[in-house]
């Protein structure tokens, strides 16, 4: 682990181990926000812009996808369950034409399907023509409040929200147009097109794609500055290992994160990967919090470790197509294996990651059972620490009081007789199942006197259904309300908030921890 004064940790090593993740969750290969990095600075530095925006251009290029999984879920409906393959797909005409776009939809939207669901599919995202610019402004919104907590000042913040606007004004979400975009926004937007159609259709073909975009999707001097150096810049990212090279590329003084804040940052990791699905919102911070308590009732002398491996441990669900756990019924053969991968990516991105290299064997054996039935691995017992046994257990305890697309929540008993059914079946450690129980007896929250942004109770039961994926219809429903009276409420709820959008006010919810009270 790279340490520093006080055992600070460098911001940047953090903040790359999280681009991993959105590489994944966006379909490219691992490493291209970082690749996307070192051409936005060599750009950076040739244009010649000030310290500061360096600095926001360092940080937006590792960051831009930052709110991919806020809409992962809706995105995923359009794409026959998969959002994945609709941002990768999406990705090298985003900044062209609307027409192409269209063609790729045309073709590609929910390729696999029977025709009929093709054509339903195409027609429903045609008869949204507002779809793509909620998508975007939930997205941008949900990047900027993470980057918020993250600690990122304003500049970044800023770069964020105008992360898919365009030279012309033609982009999204709010039509800004030349320098008042941000330079930070214009660069990292220009490096990511230019790394990416490189790889996709060659230099050739790349170059010519990019001088069309010239003046229309990008800033003239950014574009002709990647054109004249970029070949040089690809060149120098050849061999030895990437993340040094982008770590050296950061402009000014190291950033670094103080011990008190590190779990504020691990906690933007479990938030990111918890707006994947509707279903697990609340899951990576709740397991976390139950295998602290659990580590200090089994005598563990690292609870802190067990906590901050609850909060990175499903980080590798976002390379899993939203569909998936999303989906009612039994999986077929290919989404299970596609399930048992996400530990395995979680252990990839961490191991990666200087400061959280420790974490790696813990938070991706939170799937490993005794009795070797268990995966990725299919690690037996004598394989397995202590933390790796309490984490599991906690994940598994914490998943079984949650809603799943395919039952309903248990209560507190149920789950507690299922989890010593699986010690008895050999699956989980007797141990850590008591241990585990004990702390759950514990976790009950107080009750508020009064609710964040002065939310009224009646706001906080509508803005928890929003956060579980409900319509406003469905809200109303429950909650024995009109539909009118629930858009009241949650007009309301944003403009305390102070959100935008559904993924903005879900993501607020989880913050203050609305989820689990």
């Amino acid at each position: 682990m790279v340490t520093h004064p006080q055992g600070q940790m460098r911001l940047a090593e953090l903040i790359a181990a999280i681009s991993l993740a959105t590489d994944l969750g966006t379909g490219q290969p691992t490493g291209h926000a970082l690749r996307t990095c070192y051409l936005a600075m060599g750009l950076a530095r040739e244009l010649g812009v000030s310290v500061q925006d360096e600095f926001d251009t360092f940080y937006l290029a590792l960051l831009r996808f930052l709110g991919c999984t806020a809409e992962a879920s809706d995105d995923a409906t359009i794409n026959g369950g998969d959002d994945i393959a609709l941002y990768a797909g999406v990705a090298p005409f985003f900044m062209g034409a609307p027409t192409e776009i269209l063609g790729w939809m045309m073709r590609h939207l929910a390729e696999g399907e029977r025709p009929l669901a093709r054509v339903r599919a195409v027609t429903t995202a045609l008869a949204d023509p507002k779809g793509q610019q909620r998508s975007i402004r939930a997205h941008c919104e949900v990047g900027r409040m993470l980057s918020r907590r993250i600690g990122l000042g304003r500049g970044v913040q800023a770069a964020l929200g105008s992360a898919f606007e365009r030279w012309d004004g033609k982009g999204l979400p709010d039509g800004v147009d030349g320098e008042a975009i941000p330079v930070a926004s214009r660069i990292a937007i220009v490096a990511r097109d230019y790394d990416l159609l490189n790889r996709v259709c060659g230099p050739e073909e790349a170059e010519r794609i990019l001088k069309e975009r010239r003046g229309k999707a990008y800033d003239p001097k950014v574009l002709d500055g990647v054109l004249r150096h970029g070949t040089q810049l690809m060149r120098e990212m050849e061999g030895g290992s990437l993340l040094e090279k982008v770590l050296a590329a950061e402009p000014g003084p190291e950033a670094t994160i103080d011990p008190a804040h590190v779990d504020d940052v691990l906690g933007v990791f479990a938030h990111f990967t918890d707006l994947k699905s509707p279903f697990l919102r609340g899951h990576s911070t709740g397991v976390a919090e139950l295998a602290e308590k659990a580590g200090r009732v089994a005598g563990n002398t690292e609870p802190g470790l067990l906590r901050r491996a609850g909060l990175v441990h499903d980080l590798g669900r976002v390379a899993i197509p939203s569909g998936i756990w999303n989906k009612a019924g039994a999986l077929v053969d290919d989404e299970w294996e596609r399930v048992r991968l996400h530990p395995y990516y979680s252990e990839r991105i961490l191991v990666r990651c200087g400061p959280l290299e420790h974490l790696a064997e813990i938070a991706s054996s939170h799937h490993e059972r005794m009795d070797g039935s268990g995966y990725h691995r299919g690690s037996r017992a004598q394989a397995l620490s202590t933390p790796a046994r309490l984490l599991a257990t906690a994940d598994v305890f914490h998943a079984l009081t949650e809603t799943r697309p395919y039952r309903g929540a248990m209560t507190l008993r149920q789950a507690a007789d299922e989890l010593e059914e699986a010690c008895v079946e050999g699956r989980l450690d007797i141990t850590c199942v008591r241990a585990v129980l004990e702390a759950a007896g514990e976790s009950s929250h107080p009750s508020r006197s009064r609710w964040p942004a002065e939310l009224t109770d009646r706001e906080v039961e509508v803005l928890r259904l929003l956060a579980r994926g409900l319509s406003n219809k469905q809200v109303a429903r429950e909650l024995t309300l009109s539909p009118k009276t629930v858009g009241r409420h949650i007009e309301h709820i944003y403009a305390k908030a102070g959100v935008s959008t559904r993924a903005g006010a879900t993501l607020f919810a989880m913050e203050e921890g609305l989820l689990t009270q």
